[in-house]
């Protein structure tokens, strides 16, 4: 499965309906790991290509502003701490393996701050299907949930300097693990929210999918 970080100070791994942008602010603990793994960034492993992939020359030259990387956080308390994740990701949100969790860590510089956002993703145990995705940006010394995607199969990724959301979309009878295709929306920072710029539909089996469009007006 994509990853598996286990709780506690001891490991952090580093790496939908888009719900809502969520502004609760909340005091989430940040724990400084010494010697914690890192396996991976989360990033997405099927599907084709998007054609949304290479960002808009604003886009990458804001991206390379420079930030600080955060230390690592504890993802699984931030995501249970936050009032903005519902009950049901926060029930079903368990170890899969003695105290590894099924949650992906990513870190970058999506909302332009001093501090690289941190993106979560939770997934299920079995199959890594995901069933959340969240960003948190750094605001004095606690982090702000300033994004949420809670209908599943979600997963949230960064793109140089964008944030990039997959929906998987089933056809009657598809297996889990067998998706007919895909939406992708790419999401970008300003001011003081994510707004979605691009939206691409790619059908999985197929030469090509379509190509990126803008976002509807309003």
């Amino acid at each position: 499965m994509r990853g598996l970080i286990g709780a506690g100070p001891s490991w952090v791994r580093s790496t939908a309906r888009a719900a809502s942008t969520a502004t609760a602010v909340f005091a989430a603990v940040v724990l400084f790991a010494a010697g914690c793994g890192t396996g991976g960034t989360g990033a997405r492993d099927e599907g084709p290509a998007h054609a949304d992939s290479v960002a808009s020359a604003p886009a990458a030259a804001a991206s390379a502003r420079p930030s600080r990387t955060p230390d690592r956080v504890d993802a699984v308390r931030l995501v249970k701490a936050d009032p903005a994740v519902s009950a049901e990701v926060k029930r079903d949100l368990k170890p899969c393996v003695a105290d590894e969790y099924p949650v992906d860590v990513s870190y970058g510089n999506l909302t332009r701050g001093a501090v690289d956002d941190v993106v979560v993703n939770v997934l299920t145990c079995g199959d890594a299907v995901g069933v959340g995705s969240y960003v948190y940006r750094e605001q004095g010394g606690s982090y702000v949930n300033v994004f949420s995607a809670e209908e599943p199969p979600v997963y949230a990724e960064i793109d140089r300097g964008d944030l990039v959301v997959t929906h998987q979309v089933y056809e009657r009878g598809d297996p889990v693990s067998s998706p007919s295709g895909e939406n992708v929306i790419t999401y970008r920072w300003g001011p003081g929210r994510f707004t979605e710029k691009y939206r691409t539909h790619n059908d999985y089996g197929q030469v090509a999918g379509t190509e990126p469009s803008p976002a509807p007006a309003g």
